[in-house]
């Protein structure tokens, strides 16, 4: 039975909007697009002859955010370099002097970069190791028990998402904070204190990995100024993964199966928050609520599921939620969602709600139709829920659905292809500091007064609240 929602989807009016009202939506929805992407989708609505309805707005921003599809190291940036008075200019794309290295080396070992939820080499005979690290700054700075928690949680999905699922075998970590001494008057207005940051993220991180029972293998902790606006946090997971389960492919006609955790208000506008400046008077409902143990049964059901050929293909409800997960594996083909079967936490979600929730702990599955009662039995031993959601077809559009009402229709083409590309200006000028003359130092008292900062003494405070030898590894 459909559970109403608290209201209908409702149409967003943009296309008589101008430059002012365009940008005051993006910032008042928290859409984080700027104005030549606000007029891009107006311009698109404005053939389609119809106003969005917050369904679909939601989705473009999630989808276009600089989270989701790094507008940035996308971009083409005019780029000078100057040095000894010789002046270099070139047009460049971050995201190729990333890449281009791997790209043109071309090793046969290198067998998934780029393109999935994690890398992807191979490791011995018939097993491959995938690697992932990613960032939840925004998030910690702003809740940090709950941001590193999920940050945590979120990379070992990414593992469990990649190729048909590998089995998460590590964590690693990397945290930056601003100076523990620093007194509390000096903090900026809408900041945490470093030390309680420093306190929330390191507990996030340890009961998070500490009960998925995946251990702490390595990692490093920093502490500088630049860091007390914004704290960084970096989480890594290493996973282990058979070498012919590293392909995958979704074919029309698949089933689509939410399973995991039930979805709610947690993490909306996450995707979006994380891709603007962090300000103080941000929501804390962007920040994701993590439960490990859900996730821990998810991790051991979907390893048996994949042994079994339950499945064609999987990935992580992270950024953007469901409308990333199912927007991503429909690429050229499409997909119906019926919104009004996602299992939620709790009633009177907006549809649009339920669809970029970042509710953590789901996973989203391609499933052939004579699988589906199988897959969904061996979840249920597992006390893992898990739900027929909607079907891949062959449109080229996603459909959303609730009850009998369609409230969002979008083109794939447009969805991933239709984001301005940005042009950025660069200018580097090189300097050649000069070298520490060590003239009457006295080295003693030197390497005392380095081993009294933070950044270099010794870790095992927090070493120890992380469990490195569980599963023996």
């Amino acid at each position: 039975m459909a559970r109403r929602p608290r209201e209908q989807a409702r149409t967003i009016p943009i296309l008589a909007a101008d430059e002012k009202e365009l940008a005051a939506l993006s910032k008042n929805l928290l859409l984080s697009l700027d104005l030549r992407e606000m007029k891009a989708i107006q311009q698109y609505y404005r053939r389609l002859g119809r106003e969005p309805t917050d369904c679909e707005l939601e989705t473009i921003a999630q989808t276009w955010s600089e989270h989701c599809v790094h507008k940035t190291f996308k971009a083409r940036i005019s780029y000078r370099e100057s040095e000894d008075g010789r002046v270099r200019e070139r047009r460049v794309r971050l995201i190729d002097e990333i890449t281009g290295v791997t790209e043109k080396l071309n090793r046969r070992w290198c067998i998934s970069v780029f393109t999935d939820n994690a890398g992807v080499i191979d490791f011995v005979a018939g097993q491959a190791l995938a690697f992932k690290v990613e960032t939840h700054n925004h998030p910690s700075a702003l809740e940090p028990y709950g941001g590193a928690g999920t940050g945590i949680g979120g990379v070992i999905r990414d593992i469990l998402g990649v190729g048909l699922g590998a089995r998460p075998i590590l964590n690693t970590d990397v945290f930056c904070f601003g100076p523990l001494d620093i007194r509390q008057e000096e903090v900026p207005p809408g900041v945490l204190h470093p030390r309680r940051v420093f306190k929330g993220v390191v507990s996030g991180v340890r009961d998070y990995g500490n009960r998925m029972g995946i251990p702490t293998a390595s990692g490093a902790i920093l502490f500088d100024d630049g860091y007390l606006h914004n704290c960084l946090v970096f989480c890594g997971t290493v996973g282990l993964i058979p070498v012919d389960r590293v392909r995958k492919e979704v074919r029309e006609g698949d089933a689509i199966v939410l399973a995991g955790g039930r979805t709610g208000r947690d993490g909306i506008h996450g995707a979006t928050f994380s891709s603007a400046r962090l300000e103080k008077d941000i929501p804390t409902s962007v920040v994701q609520i993590g439960n490990p143990i859900v996730e821990k049964k998810l991790l051991d059901v979907l390893i048996v599921a994949r042994d079994r050929n339950l499945y064609r293909s999987v990935t992580d409800c992270g950024a953007g939620g469901l409308s990333s997960a199912v927007g991503e594996m429909a690429q050229g083909l499409g997909a119906e969602v019926w919104l009004d079967r996602v299992p939620l936490k709790y009633p009177a979600l907006a549809p649009w709600e339920i669809w970029v929730s970042e509710a953590q702990e789901r996973m989203v599955f391609s499933v052939p139709q004579e699988k589906v009662k199988a897959l969904i039995r061996l979840f249920a031993e597992e006390d893992v829920e898990a739900t027929v959601i909607g079907r891949f077809v062959r449109s080229g559009r996603v459909r959303l659905l609730f009850g009998k009402e369609e409230v969002g229709t979008l083109d794939l083409a447009f969805l991933h292809g239709g984001l301005p590309k940005r042009n950025l200006t660069a200018v580097y000028e090189r300097r050649h500091p000069q070298a520490a003359v060590l003239e009457g130092v006295e080295l003693r008292e030197t390497a005392l007064h380095l081993l009294r900062n933070p950044s270099i003494g010794s870790k095992e405070a927090v070493v120890r609240q992380y469990d490195h030898e569980v599963i023996g590894q």
